[in-house]
């Protein structure tokens, strides 16, 4: 169940009541951050990957993941990060079962890539996280065993887009899969059935929509 804890922004003053938002695991149950009330908020001056994410535990599975880090926003413009408790043990053993994907709204460019991070969760990968290697455009994600893209802006991916992707991918020796909010240039979607590269469309409710036959073959097989 989603909690509440009262928040005073450190700029203007203003108090407000904070809840926290229920993300999906991969077990199809739902996680929610446990709120630290004790601890104060911060205010965000710089953008880190790092700080953007935070790992909670499932309390039905014991699966630990990351999830963004809790911040609401206030009317004197501040943007304002909520402490989170700690975080549990490490998860049980075992295979988990894949329940029905279940998205999140996208209305911003963080909410593209998380709903991205999400559904590779979703398809079974482990260990998401922000790319190593900054790709030329878009947000790179990481996973164990594959790489992927996502291209949160109103600009169409490109077929150099798709090929850097591919040749990322071959370097590491891991799968790819791309995702956009624009869609693909038709050369692109071309170049990428030749290639073999997965391509996902975000829609505003988060939910990937495949592009391809090997972005549907891996919806459907999962990790």
């Amino acid at each position: 169940m989603s909690e509440s804890v009262p928040v005073r922004c450190p700029a203007c003053r203003r108090e407000h009541v904070y809840t926290a938002p229920s993300y999906p695991c991969a077990c199809g149950a739902p996680v929610t951050p446990s709120l630290d009330g004790t601890a104060g908020v911060t205010a965000v001056a710089h953008r880190a990957w790092d700080d953007d994410w935070v790992t909670v535990r499932c309390g039905s599975c014991g699966r630990r993941d990351q999830w963004p880090q809790p911040e609401v926003g206030c009317p004197c413009g501040a943007v304002l990060r909520v402490p989170v408790a700690g975080t549990g043990s490490a998860p049980a053993p075992g295979p988990e079962p894949r329940g029905a994907f279940r998205p999140v709204t996208i209305r911003t460019a963080r909410d593209a890539v998380t709903a991205a991070a999400l559904y590779l969760r979703w398809l079974g990968y482990r260990d998401v996280r922000r790319a190593d290697r900054r790709p030329p455009s878009g947000v790179g994600l990481a996973a164990r065993g594959l790489v992927a893209q996502v291209e949160p802006t109103v600009r169409a991916a490109s077929r150099r887009d798709v090929e850097c992707l591919w040749l990322t991918a071959m370097t590491e020796g891991v799968g790819c899969a791309y995702f956009s909010l624009a869609g693909y240039a038709e050369d692109a979607r071309e170049q990428a059935d030749v290639l073999g590269v997965p391509l996902f469309v975000l829609d505003l409710t988060g939910t990937p929509q495949a592009v391809n036959g090997v972005a549907d073959e891996l919806h459907g097989s999962g990790a």
